[in-house]
């Protein structure tokens, strides 16, 4: 095989159209419908599989992964069905193959857009090797709510931040050619909002304004597009009142004609016929002229369009031109992959999976995904030298299933090194170890492994804790109400407290926890999230001072459930909080003499902060903003300006630290958040250095979407700062005149 093929020509895409009308021309209508409908993988052949695909009935199959299986799935359809059109074949390598990388939500963490492409690159490598060409990644939906348990799976509070880390996943996974053998289809999920599930419930109803959708939700999607994704998938939710898999303003309006996307959009799971359930559509019938007349291009699992396109061409209520524009835009990508020209899998082709330069690239990312929360007296890094007799304790320390994180159907378990066997590894014989599970899982509500703890923690100068939440806690379906450390994490924490000695917490989690109480237990306390096959070495690297953490939340960290939501990026509201003060409900006097306080921007029990802001994270060393400069003091649209700041390393360590960009438009047409993260860049620096950072601005970079729906950049002040995470105070101000 070519391995440097080519960009396509103008000449070569309009050859490709040309080639789509004409298979247009040629095909039944059976067959269109065919191209249409998605089945899932049933572990082999089957006789009514075997059959469909021969008569042209499938465009797609999902969830199969073995290589022989495929390749005959193929040679049936490109040989033994009338038009010898090759199947598309999806699978969900959300966040690693074989080799799994830290869950989405982890690797944002990282703020590294090229180890999130790195790892995308290898992702697609491994899933390709066996015959698989399209993903259901990346997942953009912004999400302010931690109960959510899909959480897991998105990139973050920050549009901006998921806007860029979400197209370099796109350009991991396609690469610079879509046809090249290692490439497979990309999918921005999920249009749209899903992330505003009301209540962190999962497929609940979505209540969102139209100013809050283009300008909070849909950027991340709309930078996808522009990245040259291949393919969106619907959502599941009701937005207001209108399910995704029927929103003509989502599909027809914004996503065709606004943004004028030639991909193709998929179905989320059976989410034509739940509009059924949703009551938007009283039938299969309804559903599927639902779906179609919104523009979903392809039905992932269910089979409406099959059983009643043909009915609805035949009432009028569809149009053979609606029926054909969908196929158009299937066959499309399946050109662009190359499978008309390269239709099999040859697995010789490619690199070994989870070789040791794909597991190094999985450590990095691990690394580079943990975020030090805290570190009083600089209890870490451990020093081998100072360390004599260490305990680890915890039901995530030594489990490498559960340290993969949730969608890792096909995750190597024995590839994972865990913490426990890392520590091993990098203690050898200078430092005297000690194990205890203290709780059989996270959840586990009895006390039966206390005792063993507590004694090797009474046994040792220093004790590592490694908690959180197992896989099966997070993900899909798996919302929490409570999202405290499950089980009797904390009892244990506790009492490991009372014995006075040096203790760390890792924690491993799928989404942020309630961390409030927890925090007061421990000295240290590291977010690691699930980090993936490598997060044993990982974090052992990282315990040890090897390398020091570098990541930067992607969310903001309530301090408790009733702060939901919270995040960064708010507006003011007329009686805004001043320098973050509150009184406490402990000091409310018995009898006020008013019914209002003057403020209604916190809770009495909480305040108005999060317990850890958008964009924190410590290091082994310090950092000092000083200088901040402007190029200019005004701009006219359609300018740049400069803003420039001084980053010097004032500690002992080496590090890398993710300096922040903000600006506030102070008066808009509509009213603008506090806070816009509007660049970042991870600098490093050695011991006692200073380097300049600069951050360029277009105009256009200050536009959003104003009363009219209009995007626009509105003249007037802009506050800008540079800093270390989202409460960045080194401040000036510029105009747009």
């Amino acid at each position: 095989m070519n391995q440097n093929l080519p960009y396509r020509t103008l000449l070569e895409v309009d050859n490709v159209e040309n080639r789509i009308e004409d298979l247009i021309q040629q095909m039944t209508l059976t067959e269109k419908i065919g191209q249409m409908s998605q089945f899932s993988g049933r572990n082999g052949i089957p006789h009514d599989l075997r059959e469909s695909i021969q008569q042209g009935k499938v465009g797609s199959i999902l969830n199969e992964v073995n290589t022989d299986v495929l390749n005959e799935i193929q040679r049936i359809a490109v040989e033994e069905s009338r038009l010898g059109i090759p199947l598309i074949v999806g699978r969900d390598v959300i966040h690693g193959f074989q080799t799994m990388f830290p869950i989405p939500l982890g690797q944002a963490a990282s703020w590294n857009p090229e180890i999130i492409e790195e790892g995308a690159r290898i992702s697609a490598t491994e899933a390709a090797s066996v015959g698989i060409n399209w993903t259901f990644a990346p997942m953009v939906d912004i999400s302010r709510d931690p109960r959510w348990g899909r959480i897991a799976e998105c990139l973050g509070e920050d549009p901006y931040l998921a806007s860029i880390l979400g197209s370099a996943m796109v350009k991991g996974f396609q690469g610079d050619d879509l046809s090249h053998p290692n490439s497979i289809a990309a999918c921005a999920k999920h249009f749209a909002g899903y992330g505003y599930s009301e209540a962190g419930r999962d497929y609940a109803y979505v209540n969102i304004s139209e100013n809050e959708l283009r300008n909070i939700v849909l950027p991340p999607f709309k930078a996808c597009a522009d990245a040259g994704v291949a393919t969106f998938m619907s959502a599941f939710c009701d937005i207001n009142g209108i399910p995704a898999t029927g929103n003509e303003l989502l599909m027809k309006q914004i996503l065709r004609k606004e943004w004028d996307y030639k991909g193709f959009v998929v179905s989320d799971w059976d989410s034509v016929i739940e509009l059924i359930k949703h009551g938007f559509a009283e039938n299969s019938k309804e559903a599927a002229f639902e779906a179609i007349q919104a523009g979903i291009d392809m039905e992932m699992a269910s089979r409406s369009y099959q059983e009643n396109s043909e009915k609805l061409l035949e009432e009028g209520r569809i149009n053979i031109e609606q029926i054909n524009t969908c196929v158009r835009n299937i066959l499309r990508i399946k050109f662009e992959l190359g499978l008309f020209e390269n239709t099999y899998t040859n697995t010789a082709y490619f690199p070994e999976k989870g070789n040791a330069s794909y597991l190094q690239s999985a450590k990095q990312a691990a690394i580079e995904s943990c975020v030090l929360l805290k570190n009083d007296y600089n209890t870490l890094p451990l020093k081998k030298d100072k360390v004599q007799n260490l305990a680890i304790i915890g039901p995530m320390a030594d489990d490498g299933y559960e340290q993969m994180g949730t969608w890792t159907f096909d995750g190597k378990e024995e590839w994972c090194k865990t913490p426990l066997q890392s520590i091993y590894e990098m203690a050898g014989n200078d430092i005297n170890i000690r194990y205890a599970r203290g709780l059989e899982t996270t959840r586990s509500k009895n006390r039966d492994g206390f005792e063993e703890a507590l004694s090797i923690a009474r046994e040792s100068d220093t004790v590592v804790m490694f908690m959180g939440e197992e896989a099966i806690l997070s993900g899909e379906a798996h919302c929490r109400a409570d999202i405290d450390l499950p089980g009797f994490q904390n009892e244990l924490l506790e009492e490991i407290s009372k014995l006075g000695k040096s203790t760390i917490l890792v924690v491993m989690a799928g989404r942020p926890l309630t961390l409030d109480k927890t925090q007061h237990y421990v000295n240290s306390l590291m977010y690691a999230w699930h980090p993936g096959t490598m997060g044993g070495p990982a974090i052992a690297d990282l315990l040890f001072g090897e390398v020091a953490p570098s990541g930067k939340l992607p969310v903001s960290f309530p301090k408790m459930v009733g702060q939901i939501p919270i995040y960064y990026n708010h507006r003011n509201s007329g009686r805004p909080v001043i320098n973050g003060s509150f009184m406490h409900i402990d000091n409310i006097p018995k009898r006020p003499t008013q019914t209002s306080l003057g403020n209604t921007s916190f809770h009495f029990d909480a305040g108005f902060d999060p317990l850890y802001p958008f964009g924190f994270g410590l290091s082994y060393t310090s950092f000092y903003y000083h200088s901040i400069e402007l190029s200019t003091e005004s701009i006219s649209l359609g300018d740049f300006i400069e803003i420039s700041a001084e980053l010097t390393n004032t500690g002992s360590v080496e590090a890398v630290e993710v300096a922040q960009l903000y600006i506030r438009d102070l008066v808009g047409s509509v009213t603008r958040p506090v806070r816009e993260l509007k660049g970042f860049q991870r600098v490093h620096l050695y011991p006692g250095e200073t380097k300049t950072i600069i951050f360029r601005l277009h105009t256009d970079d200050l536009s959003f979407f104003d009363r009219k729906m209009k995007y626009v950049t509105e003249p007037g002040q802009f506050d800008v700062w540079i800093g270390g995470d989202s409460r960045a105070n080194l401040k000036t101000s510029f105009y747009i005149i």
